[in-house]
């Protein structure tokens, strides 16, 4: 691609622009077709933009917005009553064709109702959801969704989000024929839900998908699936009890090396091992939410995420542009239903 453009919005998550800033300039340097368009009050932008080199200015655009949606406002509220706000800006410029992609560490309520409104669904998609990427075994990776922009999803909607899952994994992933999962409380065919036991008939039939069955909790970490789909409600449980037994394993080794002189030599001796687990394991790496099923690229980026953290998510919003993601799923979406009625 001879170049591209990702507009940010500068005035979400919880630490604001100073964070994503130091990520802007990271991502104008390791690519260079890449443009971004800052999106947020012009005196906040102007002031670290005046102190950019000219090389750097040149790649920036500023819009500036007279609102900003807050992390507790409604999502009824902030579409109807926060048009000027630049959550809302980014997405326009998507749907302006001003932007190839965006990225918000803002509210996710309102992202998710805002970009259901501004960019509506595929062809043949229901409802969008919120996927990403978490580790497993032999430096694997797994898509899991939805992690939350749907709470109640019937049997079509899940078989929805495996093909979406199966096209982010044969494409950013570079997976052929990935092996899809549903994520239920047994492997055996006779437990889980009727939602779950329906999805399952329905991928099974399908030919455009790699059905593997049913997986459990403990192996979301293994290699068994490239794809494990379930709903929001359960999806977004999962992904953050990740996160935070992460946080919990890591504390622990710390309290227990200071406990004494001899935890303290062993915690120094194994500190190499540490840091690669971390290194491996640490969630800053994997941030970045892909909202797929819309008609244009939106990335939601952890609220409370580092300048590391939103740079993954800007990365992975050019690679969903580069891989032309929303244009994959279509195709996608489009066969396996043209299969279900032959």
């Amino acid at each position: 691609m001879s170049h591209l453009t990702i507009a940010l919005d500068i005035m979400g998550g919880d630490h604001g622009p100073h964070i994503i800033f130091p990520a802007v300039l990271k991502a104008l340097q390791e690519t260079p077709t890449l443009n971004i368009i800052l999106c947020g009050p012009q005196a906040i932008m102007l002031e670290w933009f005046n102190k950019q080199s000219i090389e750097i200015q040149n790649r920036l655009e500023l819009s500036d917005c007279s609102q900003e949606v807050l992390m507790d406002d409604a999502p009824s509220h902030a579409l109807r009553h926060k048009k000027d706000s630049s959550m809302r800006r980014i997405l326009n410029l998507v749907q302006d064709g001003k932007a190839d992609a965006c990225v918000s560490a803002g509210n996710t309520g309102a992202l998710l109702t805002m970009a259901f409104y501004v960019l509506k669904t595929l062809p043949g998609i229901d409802r969008p959801a919120l996927v990403t990427q978490i580790p497993t075994k032999n430096n694997g990776k797994v898509n899991l969704l939805d992690l939350g922009a749907n709470i109640n999803c019937d049997s079509e909607v899940l078989f929805q989000y495996a093909v979406m899952g199966s096209v982010l994994a044969e494409q950013i992933g570079s997976i052929n024929q990935p092996k899809v999962a549903l994520l239920n409380v047994g492997v055996e065919e006779i437990k889980g839900n009727d939602q779950v036991k329906q999805t399952a008939r329905l991928l099974t039939d399908s030919k455009s998908i790699n059905y593997i069955g049913y997986i459990e909790g403990h192996d979301i970490f293994s290699e068994k699936a490239d794809v494990i789909v379930t709903d929001g409600f359960v999806g977004n449980i999962a992904l953050k009890s990740w996160e935070g037994l992460f946080k919990f394993i890591f504390e622990e080794i710390k309290r227990v090396s200071q406990q004494n002189w001899y935890f303290s030599i062993l915690a120094k001796v194994a500190l190499p091992i540490f840091h690669r687990l971390y290194l491996r394991m640490k969630p800053d790496q994997y941030n970045g939410a892909s909202l797929v099923g819309l008609r244009g690229i939106v990335v939601k980026s952890h609220g409370n995420a580092s300048s590391e953290a939103f740079l993954y998510a800007i990365r992975k919003s050019i690679q969903e542009v580069e891989m032309q993601v929303p244009k994959k799923i279509k195709d996608k979406i489009e066969a396996a239903l043209m299969e279900r009625h032959e």
